[in-house]
């Protein structure tokens, strides 16, 4: 599992939970149990997150001018950034970011969204893995993936990025609220097909395609889907940026319950764009049963314990959809 993942997983559970987790996951790995467990220390001091001296641990921060309007280790809105993007509202929010809508001034006016790294969260792998979404997003110009538009830091030295606002719903969610039929859930799906397939041309892995992860807007009448969230993406040769994380020896990066078997990583295999493809079948198949062929919870199990032994997807359900 990635630090970030193991941060969520660990972050729900009890004190005595935790510890016993973290025991098992983070086993001969006494590095990410440290970075995992200050992480979670951070988190519990939200009301006084900002450490001054991450400047001087951060291989991404240099000494810079005096803090201005946007120090605040607390965002919130009506906060300006970079002395053009006003803060509106917070959109989405994990263990290690947040995303808000914001207002550009200048050069244009506009709406956007705007991803930064969380105060306090700012360890060596959150910051590389930071870097490595904006890079994707940088290589790549596609009608389906969500452009990134501009990238800085805030007077608090956290790196930022922003992005074109996608105003739209999950796949699965907007074909069953829109009740779509089976043709229109496939003419919808062959965009993200060619989105994945541009991806993988600039050498881009997602690793982490699942329904939440494409979203659904609406532009002059007709649907687009737009592909969103490259934080765990791989580059298929090279480096997306200077010093990329590498994925560490039995770790697991993606959702469970849309990742192909080799994805695990369970004797460190290096994965390739079947990966994705794999995934998106998946997606296909829920698109048009209204479930997914394997069960998340028993891969889990498989994955925690090192089993190789994937359940078969068996005869494909019947189409609920007519």
């Amino acid at each position: 599992m990635t630090e970030e993942s193991l941060f969520h997983e660990a972050l729900a559970l009890s004190a005595d939970e935790r510890s016993v987790f973290l025991d098992k996951a983070c086993a001969n790995q006494p590095e990410l149990r440290a970075s995992i467990e200050s992480l979670l220390s951070a988190h519990q001091k939200r009301g006084n997150l900002f450490d001054p001296f991450v400047a001087n641990r951060n291989p991404y921060l240099q000494t810079g001018p005096e803090l201005t309007s946007d120090y605040n280790p607390q965002m919130e809105s009506g906060l300006i950034i970079a002395g053009r993007y006003i803060l509106q509202e917070k959109i989405g929010e994990g263990g290690m970011g947040e995303v808000w809508v914001a207002k550009q001034t200048e050069p244009v006016k506009r709406r956007i969204a705007l991803k930064l790294i969380k105060a306090g969260m700012d360890t060596k792998s959150v910051l590389q893995r930071f870097e490595q979404e904006r890079q994707a997003l940088a290589l790549m110009d596609h009608p389906n993936i969500a452009r990134v538009l501009d990238g800085g830091m805030t007077a608090d030295r956290r790196p930022f990025f922003v992005m074109e606002l996608v105003n739209g719903l999950p796949l699965n969610k907007f074909c069953d609220e829109a009740k779509l039929g089976i043709r229109e859930r496939l003419e919808l799906f062959i965009p993200i097909c060619q989105a994945v397939q541009h991806a993988h041309q600039k050498g881009i892995i997602h690793r982490d395609l699942k329904p939440t992860n494409i979203l659904v807007t609406i532009i002059d009448g007709r649907p687009i889907p737009k592909v969103i969230d490259f934080g765990v993406a791989k580059a298929t040769s090279g480096h997306l940026s200077e010093d990329s994380p590498s994925t560490q020896f039995g770790a697991v990066v993606g959702t469970f319950e849309y990742m192909a078997p080799e994805q695990a990583g369970y004797a460190g295999e290096d994965i390739d764009t079947r990966a994705d493809i794999y995934s998106l079948g998946v997606l296909l198949y829920e698109l048009l049963t209204g479930m997914r062929p394997l069960d998340g919870r028993r891969l889990k199990k498989a994955a925690l314990i090192g089993s190789r032994q994937f359940p078969d997807f068996g005869i494909f359900s019947i189409l609920r959809i007519g």
